[in-house]
């Protein structure tokens, strides 16, 4: 397992570079990351997370969904508006909510650096806006429009 980090610290706030090898590090860092999200009860996380500057994120909303790894991507085109509460494995405790497109479609490669072409809508585009801030050094801090008590969050859950 890596280890998250946390704000403050200078590498959640850069521009990450463009990935070039596809090799087996790689392969061994993508495992590595959707373990350390997992283990951390995360649905996304993004290279900078772990101390890495590259435009590398793995998302997984839920099992049946399965792992999502995007490397290099870019959002091209963006449609609606959704605000909901977010958080942070980087900000552990902190949430707020944040206005993010509603529909997005991006271009990313794979793995083994194939091309894909992904469209997501809800809860799947803003994890996805989420972590692709992080590989541009924007954290969700910065769009928060109010910041939500962890106590208040647990109860609008149990509503």
């Amino acid at each position: 397992m890596l280890t998250i980090v946390e704000h403050p610290s200078d590498i959640l706030e850069e521009k990450c570079k463009r990935v070039t090898n596809f090799g087996v590090e790689l392969h061994e860092l993508l495992d590595n990351m959707y373990e350390t999200m997992i283990e951390a009860d995360g649905v996304g996380l993004a290279a900078p997370q772990i101390g890495i500057g590259e435009k590398i994120a793995v998302i997984e909303l839920d099992e049946d969904e399965g792992r999502l790894e995007l490397i290099n991507p870019k959002i091209t085109e963006q449609s609606g508006e959704q605000t909901d509460i977010e958080g942070c494995l980087s900000f552990p405790g902190l949430y707020g909510t944040v206005s993010r497109f509603y529909t997005i479609t991006l271009k990313a490669k794979d793995r083994y650096g194939r091309d894909f072409t992904l469209t997501a809508e809800d809860y799947l585009a803003r994890v996805i806006q989420h972590e692709l801030d992080h590989l541009e050094g924007v954290l969700f801090t910065s769009k928060v429009i109010e910041y939500v008590k962890e106590e208040d969050l647990e109860s609008s859950e149990d509503e």
